[in-house]
């Protein structure tokens, strides 16, 4: 498998997390798998499953990714279109978004787009007035711009994350993790274990944050080791390497990060991404990809479903400007 696919497995497969784990958000540990319980391959009771997983509900359609993919795709248009990282661009783009009346945008997240402050000035001035700004809310768009800067190396890539998580979360600590998660995709994506490459990746991190990062990130951590709800940037990626780990295949991966309850979508969206440039787009199952779509609020009703997603990957990966015959999911 090479890192074309890799990239593709991991935008897909982030997008297919986001959509599977929506209609369970802030639910109960075990509701997925109490709902859709697994069923041995050609049982009835594994159709049914089948037909049903991508359920909706919550305000969600069947197979509708959330906020997370769309405001990723956002991230995804800047950098191809202005030809890398154009930062009032990009928040620019965000602030379209969030004034077109999106089902779901984190409060925080609101508050920065819409206070009428400048892209360098609003997250900064957010976090000094409300002292809160380490939600999970940079980390769950992060798969595009990963796979944009993986070519980079450690630093470029890590650098880049800080840049973006910064217009609109004012603390380091989200920073951070998402500086972290660009990484171990950039590793997965080149065909490695990025739990091996946790080390190297923590040395990379401000001092004043790698201790509690290299706590979540501990192979003997477990999810219900949180302080924190998994809304907030640590347990969130701390659950999602915990999901890749303890699990042999992108479905249950994804099924596992789900079933650990509170912010379902967002937990499932990071957890997709990695195990999708582990295991492959092939991994992803199409009764999953076939229902997946991205709608775009404020873009005249455009709406991207999987074909879309591989394309915008291709130009995301060749760093290629302009239109070119979508690709297909195999």
């Amino acid at each position: 498998m090479d890192i074309s696919e890799r990239a593709v497995g991991a935008v897909v497969g982030s997008a297919v997390g986001d959509a599977l784990g929506a209609p369970f958000e802030f639910g109960a540990a075990g509701d997925f798998g109490t709902r859709f319980p697994e069923a041995p391959p050609g049982s009835s009771r594994a159709e049914e499953r089948y037909a049903n997983e991508m359920c909706g509900g919550g305000g969600w359609d069947a197979g509708e990714a959330t906020d997370d993919t769309q405001m990723a795709v956002h991230v995804a248009y800047s950098l191809v279109e202005r030809g890398g990282l154009d930062l009032p661009d990009m928040f620019a783009r965000f602030q379209r978004w969030a004034r077109s009346e999106p089902k779901d945008i984190g409060l925080q997240t609101e508050d920065v787009l819409t206070n009428g402050l400048p892209w360098d000035l609003a997250a900064g001035v957010h976090f000094r007035t409300t002292g809160r700004a380490a939600g999970n809310g940079s980390l769950m768009r992060a798969t595009t711009p990963a796979v944009y800067f993986a070519s980079e190396g450690r630093t470029a890539t890590m650098a880049a994350a800080r840049r973006i998580a910064a217009l609109t979360h004012g603390d380091r600590a989200a920073w951070e993790g998402t500086a972290i998660f660009h990484e171990l995709l950039r590793v997965a994506l080149v065909g490695d274990d990025p739990s091996a490459a946790l080390v190297e990746t923590l040395a990379e991190v401000h001092p004043e944050h790698r201790e509690r990062y290299a706590a979540v990130l501990d192979p003997t951590w477990h999810p219900t080791d949180a302080t924190e709800f998994n809304g907030a940037v640590w347990p969130c990626l701390g659950s999602a390497v915990w999901s890749l780990r303890t699990t042999s295949s992108y479905e249950e991966a994804v099924r596992a990060a789900i079933d650990l309850g509170g912010d379902t979508d967002t937990v499932a969206a990071v957890t997709g991404a990695l195990a999708g440039a582990r295991y492959g787009p092939a991994a992803i199952p199409t009764r999953w990809t076939e229902r997946l779509h991205v709608p775009l609020p404020g873009s005249n009703g455009e709406v991207l479903r999987t074909p879309d997603l591989v394309h915008l990957t291709d130009r995301l990966r060749t760093r290629t400007t302009h239109p070119a015959a979508p690709a297909t999911l195999d």
